[in-house]
């Protein structure tokens, strides 16, 4: 009984809340910097197999666990999701109070794949990463086929995790046929997209609640740059920093006591969960994130993000410039 008005506080918030960070001046260093479309450390495939190969020798971090190199977080992080897969969207659900849900009808409704001014509609090709169990691809689908008539938009999930993709599979089946058609899953690691993504093929790049996971995020943002089409949209939805004091010490009280309880209980797997919490606590701040999609080469608008529930997640967005 105490978790409804807690969900009607919640979808309030993001109801009222979608909203961009700090304004800055137009005239700043900063403003400036966002819209240049000179990326200041991209680097050409040539260096990306370069810098792939020694990814065992580069360290990252583990949830709150340092020193951790990159091959074994990647094998780690893997292991999270095969245990936590049948269990994802239910616990997504328990975790967020349902609100999960309105994020990402937001970020879906905020690209609007599928709207297109010429007749007929150009073919669309969306590239969905870390899509999982396919919340995403199948808002996009629906977005286009249903909502706009649009059949020639295509959705790729993808996902480093068979057991996901699996789940995805089995959910994609309720699909409308022609949906079905549209869809293609594909095992990948973000940081190193096989052959058949070609680059500057994408229109659209998606990733959703799983950015935080990747072994190394610089990496995965500039092979996003590199198989968009100049013109291309990237686009993160993730958890982020909460702006606000109060707010931020009762999100910190419910994710460090309250998530890893239900995991336990319902899950049978605490370990998991925290994990997951403290790899939202390590990612970094809107600012740091929208620097780093900078450095990838991006031209990104205004402060570059927009926050959901005062900042528990954010959307961030960025064009690969049409000279790019």
């Amino acid at each position: 009984m105490a978790a409804r008005p807690v969900l009607r506080t919640a979808v309030r918030a993001v109801r009222v809340l979608p909203q961009s960070g700090p304004s800055r001046s137009c005239s700043s260093s900063r403003h400036v910097r966002l819209f240049s479309t000179t990326p200041r450390s991209f680097k050409s495939p040539s260096d990306h197999a370069t810098s792939t190969s020694s990814s065992t020798d580069r360290t990252t971090h583990f949830g709150f666990e340092d020193g951790i190199s990159e091959a074994e977080k990647t094998e780690r992080v893997a292991g999270v999701f095969h245990s936590v897969a049948e269990s994802y969207d239910r616990m997504n659900d328990l975790m967020s109070f349902g609100v999960h849900r309105l994020w990402k009808d937001h970020f879906v409704s905020s690209l609007n794949p599928g709207s297109s001014s010429s007749i007929p509609p150009k073919p669309q090709h969306i590239l969905d990463i870390a899509g999982g169990t396919g919340d995403i691809a199948f808002r996009m689908l629906h977005n286009a086929h249903t909502i706009h008539r649009n059949t020639s938009v295509h959705v790729t999930i993808s996902d480093i995790n068979p057991s996901m993709l699996a789940v995805g599979k089995q959910r994609s089946l309720s699909l409308p046929p022609s949906q079905q058609s549209a869809l293609s899953f594909l095992p990948a690691d973000a940081t190193a997209l096989p052959a058949s993504i070609l680059p500057n093929s994408i229109d659209l790049y998606t990733v959703a609640f799983g950015i935080r996971n990747f072994a190394n995020i610089p990496l995965a943002l500039r092979e996003a740059y590199r198989v968009l089409k100049p013109g291309g949209v990237f686009a993160c939805l993730e958890f982020s920093k909460v702006e606000n004091p109060v707010l931020d010490a009762v999100y910190k009280r419910w994710s460090f006591s309250g998530i890893p309880l239900i995991g336990q209980l319902v899950a049978g797997d605490r370990d998991s969960y925290q994990y997951l919490v403290e790899s939202i606590e390590r990612f970094p701040s809107q600012g740091e994130f929208r620097d780093m999609i900078v450095d990838a080469g991006f031209v990104v608008g205004g402060d570059g993000y927009e926050n959901l529930t005062g900042g528990v997640a954010a959307i961030h967005k960025g064009m690969k410039p049409l000279d790019g």
